[in-house]
């Protein structure tokens, strides 16, 4: 199939809005004969805590639909549409808007093609969707709006011409990546990525302090400082949900690494390391969370811990996660010292060491 070279950004007529039940059903009734339905979603999780699909971007016969479920329109009727397997969905780097998809409104889908996936099989450097349209058509892609805030209502003019762009030139781009993919034998990398997003499953939102170990350097501090990053990171979560703001927009995970090993014990001193705003907000806890006592040895590894440890001698790493009350930071941080020790214990059994150290105690 040959299609017609696309039309630039600005000789495209304005994209239809979908803001109601009616408009909803004029657009299924529209694509109810088309077998190719580029899609893409705008979500809100650079401004809350929880995120949500602010936009969904349909483009099918050379026709733009921005849909709008803010404005209270229930949007599942399009689930039918995605699910269906006669029709290829075309995404480009679509796993996230898989997920929020998914995760929000139940949607599963079926015969998919991610146009990022099949540009980095052909051996693309820049997979980009803006990357990808200019080296094709020569075309410029405004992404300021990327971080835009979707979940504010009037939708600026910027923020409706990004949308629509995001999706445009989607189904070109596929014909032309699946003729190169199949002429160069890369079609099987693209299915079994495209299986892979089919079967996805968004997780549940949830939080344990222990996650702190995720931010990057966290293992690289001593003890003494991811005691304090722990002691931040549980405050910027409760600080995070209860103003419904991203947990980024809080304290910076540069910052919380930062105040961990400096270990500023004023107001005065909190000053370098984090702005006014924040310092003003919620300095005196950061400061509280910084100053609180020492870790005790018993949080290191409780006595029933130890016993357990002692009456089933694991072996390997695999074997501590199974040990009840392990949590796994203990793993991550005393995994390697804790299986030494486990190692010696048996030792000093088999050579009959404990066992006169009883008799001693008796």
């Amino acid at each position: 199939m040959t299609l017609p070279p696309p039309s630039a950004p600005h000789e495209l007529p304005p994209p239809e809005l979908v803001e109601d039940a009616a408009g909803l059903e004029r657009m299924i009734a529209a694509l109810a004969s088309e077998r190719e339905i580029a899609v893409d979603t705008e979500a809100d999780s650079f401004y809350h805590y929880q995120e949500r699909v602010c936009l969904v971007q349909v483009t099918s016969g050379g026709r733009d639909w921005l849909i709008d479920p803010l404005r209270g329109l229930d949007i599942r009727p399009l689930g039918a549409m995605l699910a269906d397997p006669e029709r290829i969905k075309v995404f480009h780097d679509g796993e996230y808007d898989i997920l929020i998809l998914k995760r929000q409104f139940g949607f599963r889908f079926a015969n998919l093609f991610d146009t990022r996936i099949a540009a980095a099989a052909l051996g693309m450097e820049a997979p980009g969707l803006a990357a990808v349209v200019h080296e094709r058509y020569g075309f410029e892609l405004d992404k300021s709006q990327q971080r835009s805030d979707w979940s504010r209502r009037p939708l600026t003019r910027e923020q409706v011409v990004y949308a629509r762009l995001d999706t445009h030139y989607l189904v070109p781009l596929m014909h032309a990546f699946a003729s190169e993919l199949e002429q160069r034998g890369r079609m099987p990398i693209l299915r079994g990525e495209c299986e892979r997003l089919v079967a996805l499953e968004p997780a549940e939102k949830s939080f344990h302090p222990d996650e702190f170990l995720r931010i990057k350097g966290a293992r690289r501090l001593s003890l003494a400082e991811m005691r304090v990053l722990r002691e931040l990171f549980v405050l910027r979560e409760e600080h995070a949900r209860a103003r419904d703001l991203p947990p980024f927009k809080v304290l910076a995970p540069q910052a919380m690494l930062d105040l961990a090993q400096a270990q500023p014990t004023s107001l005065r001193t909190l000053e370098r390391f984090v702005p006014p705003g924040v310092q003003r907000r919620i300095g005196n806890e950061i400061v509280a969370a910084i100053q609180r006592e020492g870790l005790d040895s018993s949080l290191v590894l409780n006595r029933r811990v130890l016993l357990r440890l002692a009456e089933v001698r694991p072996a390997a790493r695999l074997d501590l996660a199974k040990i009840d009350g392990l949590l796994p930071w203990q793993v991550a941080l005393f995994g390697d010292e804790l299986l030494g020790v486990v190692q010696g214990f048996a030792r000093d059994l088999a050579a009959g060491r404990i066992e006169l150290r009883r008799r001693g105690r008796r």
